[in-house]
């Protein structure tokens, strides 16, 4: 149970499906074997990153003298910030891209491991410890690569309209993920001791 716990919540923070329209613009005119270069590269560059977070964020907190109930606040803002700016349209346009470092940067980090991931595995790992949340984040980066190795498919299916309202879909919940952790931030703060 504490695998879905942390896996559902993770799943919308990664976002695979809203992942695929940029993926696609971004990749469009490359040959199959560079496509699949990128995308073992995204996937390897998001796990890493996700797990040295996940292992060292609660120490880097602590160090910084943040608190768990802090980092909820500030990442539930976070979260709700960035579901805003995407709701509304306001996402950051990208400029022209490395082909070599394209599956590193911007798929890899921040499109698949962003604010959204790291912030909501170090509240999980709170939750339901280590091993769970680790597990989690791992087999979300790898559905991530799966998708995007069928993201031409997937796309010809729903389309763009249909990508589109997934994203948002997904982006709405992360806003109500968002509101929680900060509503559950702020009882930690004023509940007597």
């Amino acid at each position: 149970m504490s695998f879905w716990l942390c896996f559902v919540p993770l799943f919308v923070a990664v976002d695979s499906i809203g992942v695929l329209p940029l993926f696609i613009s971004l990749t469009g005119e490359m040959g199959s074997q560079q496509v699949r270069k990128v995308i073992i590269q995204s996937v390897l560059t998001a796990t890493l990153v996700a797990l040295a977070f996940l292992a060292g964020g609660t120490a880097l907190l602590q160090l910084l003298g943040i608190s768990v109930e802090d980092f909820m606040i500030a990442g539930g803002t976070l979260l709700f910030a960035i579901s805003m700016a995407n709701l509304l349209g306001l996402e950051g346009r990208h400029n022209h891209l490395d082909a070599e470092s394209l599956g590193a940067v911007p798929i890899g980090v921040p499109l698949i491991t962003g604010p959204a991931v790291l912030t909501t595995s170090i509240l999980l790992l709170h939750q339901h410890g280590f091993a769970v949340t680790a597990l989690a984040l791992v087999a979300n980066t790898l559905l991530a690569g799966i998708l995007l190795s069928f993201s031409k498919q997937i796309y010809r299916v729903i389309g763009k309209a249909g990508a589109r309202t997934i994203a948002k879909v997904a982006y709405l919940v992360l806003a109500s993920l968002g509101v929680m952790m900060v509503r559950k931030g702020v009882l930690t703060f004023v509940r007597p001791s």
